[in-house]
């Protein structure tokens, strides 16, 4: 089901995005993503000659579910879609526009746990003791991946984080994650050396006199983008020889799986990781025990082709 991307949005939407804009606190790529489910319901519902914020059977919505299957849409985009309509149709009974959600008698079939991917060890100390090259920033790429390793940060919060939230006496940083929420993360004792190093000499050398707001900067003065961020790790990784496919993100799963490993309290990293739902946080157990799981087939003397002797 194509939409036009130059598709206008009702009204009414555009009211409910922009509740979820001020009220949620939601990140604008969750938005775009909400915007562009509610254009394909909104395409479907104009087929069907019925108004955004008219009553809309149980049977249509099935209809319209159904059409994305068609399309083959994968099944994390099928429960983020279910998520999107819930949370319109609660707006509009919200609103006094309907009377009940059409979503109360419709489900769709829960997503397969899909672990995170993450790096061993080895390619995590690989990919931080670089050799290092003689440019200001190599210092800098090298200060990033350290603290992302070491705090567990998304790529967007690397990226946006702000000089002033660095506290290099306590060694810590303040962050601003999903919904605008604060948190308080450590920042470890190699990291803050490498921030240390990075906000006396480097940093200054790279702004030349000119003044930014954000803690990692290029040579104009600017912070970073997320995308240039994922061209350093895909450099140093070739560097450090790895070969497999690697993401900034890994960067983040594999501080939660390597702390839980270690023995962590699984409230702890939910507090550091910034999420809102322990459940979230959960699923690095899952990591870990599968992780344990390969080792024991491995090396467990006693497996089931021997019991058949």
């Amino acid at each position: 089901m194509a939409t036009s991307t130059d598709q206008i949005l009702d009204p009414l939407a555009e009211r409910y995005l922009g509740h979820l804009r001020v009220e949620g606190g939601l990140a604008t790529n969750t938005l775009e993503a909400y915007r562009r489910d509610l254009g394909k319901l909104q395409s479907f519902l104009v087929q069907q000659r019925v108004g955004m914020g008219e009553a809309v059977a149980s049977q249509q919505l099935a209809g319209f579910l159904s059409s994305l299957k068609d399309h083959r849409l994968s099944s994390a985009s099928m429960a983020r879609t279910m998520s999107t309509l819930r949370g319109w149709f609660r707006f509009l009974v919200r609103e006094g526009l309907l009377p009940v959600s059409p979503m109360q008698d419709l489900s769709v079939a829960r997503r397969a746990v899909r672990l995170p991917k993450t790096l061993t060890m080895a390619e995590v100390t690989a990919l931080l003791d670089l050799p290092p090259l003689p440019v200001l920033e190599d210092r800098r790429d090298r200060t990033m991946l350290e603290l992302m390793y070491a705090s567990g940060l998304r790529v967007s919060e690397l990226v946006s984080v702000e000089l002033v939230r660095l506290d290099l006496g306590v060694g810590c940083l303040r962050i601003l994650g999903k919904g605008a929420k604060e948190r308080l993360v450590p920042i470890g004792e190699t990291a803050r050396e490498a921030l240390v190093q990075y906000v006396d000499h480097v940093r200054p050398a790279l702004l030349n006199r000119r003044s930014s707001r954000a803690l990692f900067v290029s040579r104009r003065g600017g912070a970073l983008t997320r995308q240039a961020f994922w061209k350093i790790v895909s450099r140093r990784a070739k560097r450090a020889g790895i070969a497999k496919p690697i993401s900034p993100h890994m960067l983040r799963h594999s501080f939660a799986t390597h702390l839980l490993e270690g023995g962590a309290d699984l409230r702890a990293v939910q507090a550091m990781l910034g999420h809102a739902n322990i459940a979230t946080t959960q699923i690095y157990t899952h990591v870990e025990r599968s992780r344990l799981k390969q080792v024991h087939r491995q090396f467990f003397p006693r497996q089931v082709r021997n019991l058949k002797k």
